[in-house]
């Protein structure tokens, strides 16, 4: 059977300097109450935000909040699985646990214009005042639905479907070429 864990090379992406596709990661979707965010925060030793709409990271893990329920989890594909650290800790509590690894790619787009670019697709307000540094959101770019989360004043990372990574790329492209 194939390695679908996300292990397997990210597709090849040229969208010019300021969008990189970002190395591969363990993800996983999260839903439960808040003994589960608990129970996951201190099995990870990662926070999880109490804070609508906001990601939280220690080292290479993260914890996203993307609904009331639902968190994207992301840490590295080597040392310990984030499932092996999470499954022990939530096997007596109620919650789903699926890992979306082979589904989604990551992509960087920094730089100075960095908000404009993905403003050409998205409909958010991207101002630094409207959305912050840790802030985060499922939206859509271009036609696309994406995690988006600004991780540094003048960075974001994309979650993307893998099937749509090449679509996204190109739009970005497009979008500097009509910016330069």
């Amino acid at each position: 059977m194939r390695d679908l864990t996300g292990s397997r090379e990210p597709p090849l992406i040229a969208a010019g300097p300021c969008v990189q596709t970002l190395p591969p990661a363990a993800r996983f979707v999260l839903r439960g109450a808040a003994d589960v965010r608990e129970a996951a925060a201190r099995a990870l030793a990662v926070p999880f935000s109490a804070i609508a709409c906001r990601a939280a990271s220690a080292g290479d893990r993260a914890t996203l909040w993307l609904g009331p329920d639902e968190w994207l989890i992301v840490g590295p594909v080597t040392g310990p699985g984030l499932d092996a650290l999470l499954a022990p800790a939530l096997a007596a509590l109620p919650h789903s646990l699926v890992e979306v690894s082979h589904r989604q790619v990551a992509l960087a787009v920094r730089g100075a214009q960095a908000a404009k670019l993905i403003a050409s697709g998205c409909p958010l307000d991207l101002d630094a005042h409207a959305f912050p540094v840790g802030m985060c959101t499922r939206t859509v770019l271009g036609k696309c639905e994406v995690v988006l989360w600004r991780t540094q004043a003048q960075e974001f990372r994309l979650e993307v479907w893998r099937s749509f990574a090449a679509y996204v790329a190109a739009f970005l492209a497009e979008a500097a070429r009509g910016m330069n």
